[in-house]
């Protein structure tokens, strides 16, 4: 599954706030300084239904918008992608990226290292 920026902050709005209208799907958005006009959010929320990404069950004149698909399936779809484009493969590579940001506190790393730790013994044993 490919989704572009724009067709991933309209998704973000669904899994957070719910199934949701083209209309409140813009509000949200402009809550978050993504200032699109109606129109183009329909347009992206059919797109986004076109793919399979997204449903809607008609509420009046309206139409209320789902997911269909899951964050961590978008989220794991979205790393491998980058995984093969900016890292050739390398997972190791792309955690090395990631450790090194700044923003990362120690509070962070020790997490990820108890996470890398856990996925070793895990592995030791299967």
């Amino acid at each position: 599954m490919a989704l572009t920026d724009r067709e991933l902050d309209l998704m973000a709005v669904l899994w957070d706030s719910g199934p949701s209208t083209a209309a409140e799907v813009q509000a949200t958005l402009a809550t978050q300084g993504i200032h699109l006009a109606y129109n183009t959010v329909l347009t992206v929320l059919r797109i986004l239904e076109a793919k399979g990404s997204v449903d809607h069950l008609e509420e009046g004149r309206a139409h209320r918008f789902r997911s269909l698909v899951d964050r961590n399936e978008a989220g794991a779809s979205a790393l491998n992608r980058t995984l093969d484009r900016l890292f050739d493969g390398s997972a190791e590579a792309l955690v090395a990226q990631l450790v090194q940001r700044p923003s990362l506190t120690r509070k962070d790393l020790k997490r990820l290292r108890k996470i890398i730790k856990q996925q070793l013994e895990w592995r030791r044993h299967a």
